[in-house]
């Protein structure tokens, strides 16, 4: 293999390793604020008890999801230092922002919040994972910008004598529209992931005290933060529908062959139907490729609101691309990881959409329930939104091959680059195989640590009491175990 497929393999396996840990660190963590919020005002010893469970949790979470995050940025570097070479000094401005500013708020607060239960008052205490949560969404807003810049460059001019892209405008980069659409989307997937995440544990826990006999522990504790994580998880969900819709219509306009691939779509067509099931050789070519169940007109209400509208194909697009951009490219993504890795993101919310159903009728009117299969089915809804989440991560990323920097179709002449076009030159395959095997096994053996720990503190549940430490508290020890610390 070329030291470019190489590379293309290596980014591709750091980046959704990396993801995962992503949405529930950005979800959780404001969900964990409410939490102590919660005890905060009310004063109710339920609501310290769930965020010091939860807050474990996310401790956890947000560890490995640091270290696996960090190497992604020094492949732009070395991998990839052709594509730094040309873009650097527009892609590297928002990622410099969320080092300087969003990291440091997150990690520093955090530290703060861990160590601090018993020296910081409680509402200085509480203003700290506000601030966590604050700058873990900040860090999302950053990334995702300098992502959305390569999605629609923005900003930016092209500079003949160094032959170098070089900022123009830093507001038109943080205001990218396509930034103002996936934002929202990541937001609301990541609430959505932490919703599903609180109430799959809490359902699990509910079913195991009420079968155990401790059924007044079920509806003071695991009750409660079940309709917490509900009333998210609803929320979140109709949010990731709208936003995604948004995002939809806006790809459409600036890269109609991501979504023309995502549909299959190989010829164009008036009203162009969504089809749930395509069979054939989804090659590059799109030859044989044949629609077996569809929506009709669907595809082309995504794409623009009209049922009715024309949607252009991959094969005409591929004809407009080969005359303003050159022979000798082809400029269709993989038709088959496009095709299913968007219906699977779409599909992997029947787990979130199953178990808000279950839990909203089998706990109506503040029953609780000893129904194993309902458990079961609180265990397996838990993966789902992450795994639709690294599956929007894909469609995203492999959709808009061949390009690294996508062309802007509305303007910024030259600002485009090709992926084949960004690989370093000077690294060798060989160089690539040996950095991506031992990450490949680092990973893997921090996957299973992760696995570990996490499943170790959910098995544990909440605890049966949780002192009230706070220098607020006249009656606190002054003597406790660092329940945070690992």
């Amino acid at each position: 293999m070329e030291a470019l497929d190489l590379a293309r393999w290596q980014f591709g396996i750091i980046t959704v390793y990396h993801f995962i840990f992503v949405p529930l660190t950005i979800g959780l963590s404001p969900l964990v604020a409410v939490m102590q919020t919660l005890w905060y005002k009310t004063g109710n010893e339920r609501w310290l008890r769930l965020t010091k469970f939860f807050g474990k949790l996310l401790l956890i979470n947000f560890a490995i999801g640091v270290a696996t995050g960090i190497v992604q940025e020094f492949q732009f570097g070395m991998n990839w230092s052709e594509y730094s070479r040309f873009v650097g000094d527009i892609f590297g401005a928002p990622l410099a922002m969320e080092a300087l500013a969003a990291f440091f708020i997150e990690s520093t607060f955090l530290g703060l919040w861990i160590f601090g239960w018993d020296k910081l008052p409680k509402k200085l205490h509480l203003a700290m994972i506000w601030l966590v949560a604050f700058g873990t969404n900040l860090s999302a807003f950053f990334i995702l910008a300098a992502n959305s810049w390569m999605q629609h460059p923005v900003g930016a001019i092209f500079n003949a004598e160094t032959g170098r892209a070089e900022m123009v405008d830093i507001g038109a980069v943080l205001s990218n529209p396509t930034l103002m659409t996936t934002f929202p989307h990541v937001i609301t997937s990541a609430l959505l992931t932490a919703g599903t995440f609180i109430v799959g544990i809490s359902a699990w826990w509910m079913v195991k005290d009420v079968r155990a006999g401790r059924k007044d522990r079920a509806i003071d504790v695991y009750r409660p933060a079940m309709v917490l994580g509900l009333i998210v998880t609803l929320a979140a969900g109709v949010g990731v529908a709208i936003s995604g819709d948004l995002q939809a219509k806006m790809m459409f306009e600036q890269q109609p062959m991501k979504m023309a691939a995502a549909e299959a779509l190989c010829e164009s067509a008036d009203g162009a139907s969504f089809s749930i099931l395509a069979i054939g050789d989804l090659s590059d070519s799109c030859e044989g490729v044949s629609h077996v169940i569809e929506i009709p007109g669907l595809t082309s209400w995504m794409a623009t609101g009209d049922w009715n509208a024309p949607i252009t194909g991959v094969e005409d697009l591929q004809a407009q691309f080969t005359e303003k951009f050159g022979e000798g490219q082809n400029y269709v993504p993989p038709l088959a990881v496009t095709y299913w890795s968007f219906r699977l993101m779409i599909g992997m919310g029947v787990g979130s959409a199953a178990l808000a159903a279950a839990a909203l009728w089998l706990t109506r009117k503040g029953q609780v329930v000893d129904k194993r299969w309902f458990s079961t089915l609180a265990l397996i809804a838990i993966p789902t939104p992450f795994l639709g989440a690294a599956f929007g991560w894909i469609f995203t990323e492999i959709g808009r091959q061949p390009w690294a920097v996508v062309p802007n179709p509305t303007g910024v002449d030259q600002v485009w680059m090709l992926t084949s076009q960004g690989v370093s030159t000077v690294v060798g395959p060989w160089s690539v195989i040996l950095s991506m095997t031992s990450f490949t096994v680092l990973y893997a053996v921090l996957a299973v640590f992760w696995y570990k720990l996490m499943t170790r503190y959910a098995a544990e549940g909440v605890a049966d009491s949780e002192p009230d430490v706070s220098p607020d508290n006249t009656d606190a020890s002054g003597d406790r175990p660092l329940s945070f610390a690992y």
